[in-house]
């Protein structure tokens, strides 16, 4: 069988290198939800999460067990960003329970879920 020569193999990409075709959150939005996730772990709402990375859509899911479905998804979905807003807070049950421009105004839904937790 004959090798093809390294020189004609396309130049690998760095690690850390995300894909043009992929929704990520940037740091700024990672900070907002990890600040959020940290205070309802602290409040005993929530213990896991995970973060998918699509072509159309980057999702934040929080659950209460691991094993189970998600609480709540926050998505970031490009394509909706001049229309109902880049950002959405999604229930279990798939209710949008809030859509925005601005994530940190989008996250004060679930704040105030904590703030009855407490209570």
């Amino acid at each position: 069988m004959k090798s093809i020569p390294p020189a004609q193999f396309p130049p690998q990409a760095p690690a850390h290198a995300v894909p043009r075709d992929q929704v990520v959150f940037n740091r700024l939005e990672i900070g907002s939800l990890m600040g959020l996730y940290g205070r309802m772990v602290a409040a005993g709402e929530w213990r896991d999460y995970g973060m998918s990375f699509l072509r159309e859509v980057a999702v934040f899911s929080v659950f209460r067990r691991a094993a189970e479905h998600p609480l709540y998804r926050i998505e970031k979905r490009p394509a909706l960003r001049l229309k109902q807003g880049l950002y959405a807070v999604i229930a279990m049950d798939g209710h949008i329970l809030k859509r925005g421009h601005d994530l940190p105004q989008v996250l004060r839904v679930l704040e105030r879920k904590l703030i009855r937790s407490v209570n």
